[in-house]
């Protein structure tokens, strides 16, 4: 990674939460376009809702978000999506009653243009769901749903695709061949940030991670070095 790379996103210092209750306080982070950034810590650290507020789905109270440079604090989802910006739920991620295919429409709506090449770019990713192009999303497992949802995504031509737990649910093999296709993903230029609970293999293919802990920065560092770093290991990779 060279360190001329240009910075896609930066959240500088952000507090927000549900309500009135900030469950960010102070949070930052940065993905550059030829990363793959984790998120690590325990449950109830503000990973998922650091996600969110980024992707304009929860309120931003104080602090900003800048992507390719420009303010987009508090956008609404849709004007993230038209600049570039994916973002893949944990749940409720596919349409089950639409078909594979029908997902990957509708994960193309709001752009313009011939959606073929960019779902032929998405089978040629995800093979298993050229198979499958005409079967209910819903009729699938958990690993090929996952697959219809980073695809679904894929649809906008995102420069950077944020993913909620992508491996939540899945066996192990099938874990390992997300994290592939994850790979595969940043190697085409797409930056991605992720929160992941398999903390050890996310952060064995990252670039870069952070540790969150109650909603604010504990550790940030290459994904190397936060595997080899003791308390790391010992506070939020179970030792």
């Amino acid at each position: 990674m060279s360190s001329s790379t240009t910075t896609l996103l930066e959240a500088q210092e952000i507090y927000g939460g549900y309500g009135g209750a900030d469950i960010l306080k102070g949070t930052n982070l940065r993905a550059n376009a030829d990363e793959i950034v984790v998120i690590v810590g325990p449950n109830g650290a503000g990973k998922s809702t650091a996600m969110k507020a980024i992707f304009g789905l929860v309120k931003i109270r104080t602090g900003k978000v800048l992507f390719q440079g420009e303010d987009i604090t508090n956008a609404k989802p849709e004007q993230m999506v038209r600049r570039g910006i994916a973002y893949v739920p944990q749940e409720q991620n596919v349409f089950p009653s639409l078909t594979v295919q029908e997902n990957l429409e509708m994960g193309g709506y709001l752009m313009t243009g011939d959606l073929k090449p960019r779902m032929e770019k998405v089978y040629d990713l995800f093979p298993k769901l050229a198979e499958r192009r005409r079967q209910p999303a819903g009729l699938m497992s958990g690993g090929e749903r996952q697959l219809v949802a980073m695809g679904r995504a894929l649809m906008v031509d995102p420069k950077l695709l944020m993913l909620d737990e992508p491996t939540a649910g899945l066996s192990p093999k099938l874990i390992d061949e997300t994290f592939e296709r994850i790979k595969e993903i940043n190697a085409q230029g797409i930056g991605v940030l992720m929160v992941e609970q398999n903390a050890k293999q996310a952060l064995a293919i990252a670039s870069r991670g952070y540790v969150l802990a109650t909603g604010a920065n504990r550790h940030e560092d290459t994904g190397p070095n936060l595997l080899a770093n003791p308390e790391v290991a010992e506070m939020f990779l179970g030792g």
